[in-house]
């Protein structure tokens, strides 16, 4: 049994009122749920944040199955809109919403550490709370950075002691750019046109619509060339229009729109990789693999079937599902990273990323990190890879890794990956036990006696 209170913060002051739905969106900007285990246990003096860059939390299987296992879980949802059809915040505004929940949970009685549960875009936005928490605005004010005016806001966040990035993305902006489509073109009448030679649902390019696609090299080359056009072709705008605004020639004098036409970077419009499973197949390295049986030490390979099993269907010509509705400050300050030449998705990574040159990047951020930090994969899907590369660049003296065998990106099992029923087991069962082994493990957050 779990114990749920619901709260509301906000940004201006932490204000929790316990039992109570508040919903004022001229005042909130995070509601959450306070999950505790039914009865005490030493556990509960562990508190786990759990909140995404945009989809809302609250309500996210990690709030129960950690307070079932004794600790206490915050689940937050923020104030992004949820509807899908926009962009509407940037780092800076993720970054406060974060520290609401942090100092509501600080202020808390009986709550003696605070650990982040970053899951996929959250995984993006709690490594990058911690870093600029631990480092001050220095973090993200540097001149590598395409868009580096952090506000002082940015200093004095409060740190957590723990971080977990369980199926992290590789960043809101890399998901952008791994979303951009070179194939469009505008036709003489305006509207959009898809050049077949770079449409990766075109079928002599390789696409088959209900099984792997098998795109030749020949193909991926060219498209990978032309998604770094795009990307420069789409900063270097940007920027012009950021000059503009700031010269007072522009409609406003704050922020305009932009918008990248099927640019969004929710999972089924990522380019390719949901296609072919040949791209990021398997780590570079062994490591662990949760398995039915027990753990074993492998190079680790992502069972994942193609998304066209869907079927996926092109989202080019959709405003509303398609495109990145977003604004030139909040693009390049959120969704904008810079590529090299050379970019490419391989078998085992991404090549090409200046991976420094944005925010909420979590390879870019954990070497800033020095909390201990677990990041974990599901094989199930391919933002597993990126635990391998978060991994090798953490800066934390106590980092933990682990694969979880057959388990799609929300931490169930993919039914869809098994060659039999029940070739996985209970995926969620298994990431979550191995989750709160890691937080109960003592000196790490527990102490002896305590």
């Amino acid at each position: 049994m779990v114990n749920l209170q619901r709260l509301l913060f906000s940004v201006l002051g932490s204000s929790a009122l316990p039992g109570v739905l508040v919903d004022d969106s001229l005042k909130s900007d995070v509601i959450g749920g306070l999950y505790q285990p039914a009865s005490w246990s030493p556990q509960a003096k562990i508190a786990v944040y759990v909140m995404h860059a945009e989809v809302n939390y609250a309500s996210f299987s990690a709030c129960t199955a950690l307070a079932e296992r004794g600790y206490t879980v915050l689940c937050a949802n923020n104030a992004l809109d949820k509807t899908g059809f926009g962009a509407p915040l940037g780092f800076e505004e993720m970054m406060l919403m974060v520290g609401s929940g942090m100092r509501y949970l600080r202020s808390q009685p009986g709550i003696e550490k605070v650990v982040l549960f970053g899951h996929s875009g959250g995984g993006a936005m709690m490594a990058d709370y911690q870093n600029i928490a631990e480092n001050g605005a220095g973090a993200c004010n540097g001149t590598e950075k395409i868009y580096y005016r952090c506000s002082s806001a940015m200093d004095g966040l409060l740190p957590a002691d723990g971080v977990m990035l369980i199926d992290a993305n590789y960043g809101l902006s890399t998901m952008t750019l791994m979303s951009l489509n070179p194939a469009l073109e505008r036709s003489e009448s305006g509207r959009l046109a898809v050049n077949p030679a770079l449409d990766q649902f075109n079928p002599a390019n390789g696409f088959r619509n209900g099984s792997a696609a098998e795109y030749p090299a020949s193909f991926t080359s060219s498209f990978f060339s032309g998604v770094y056009a795009l990307n420069e072709e789409l900063i270097a705008t940007a920027q012009d229009r950021l000059a503009a605004i700031e010269a007072g020639e522009a409609l406003f004098d704050d922020d305009e729109p932009f918008y990248i036409p099927d640019g969004t970077y929710i999972g089924p419009n990522n380019k390719l990789l949901g296609q072919d499973p040949r791209l990021l197949a398997h780590t570079e390295h062994v490591w662990p693999l949760l398995t039915p049986t027990g753990i074993v030490e492998q190079v680790v390979h992502s069972v994942r079937v193609p998304s066209s099993r869907s079927p996926i269907h092109s989202m080019a010509h959709s405003y509303i599902r398609g495109a990145l509705k977003t604004t030139v400050r909040r693009y390049l300050s959120t969704f904008a990273i810079r590529a090299t030449p050379d970019y490419a998705i391989t078998e085992d990574g991404i090549v090409g990323v200046d991976w420094f040159s944005s925010h909420m990047v979590p390879v870019a951020a954990v070497p800033g990190i020095s909390v201990p930090l677990l990041t974990m994969g599901m094989t199930g899907h391919y933002e597993y890879l990126n635990a391998e590369k978060i991994y090798l660049a953490s800066g934390s003296n106590d980092t933990a890794i682990v694969f979880v065998e057959g388990a799609e990106h929300n931490l169930d099992t993919c039914t869809a990956c098994e060659q039999y029923a029940g070739q996985y087991g209970d995926t969620a069962e298994r990431a979550y036990g191995y989750i709160a082994e890691w937080l109960g493990k003592e000196g790490r957050f527990m102490h002896a006696g305590a």
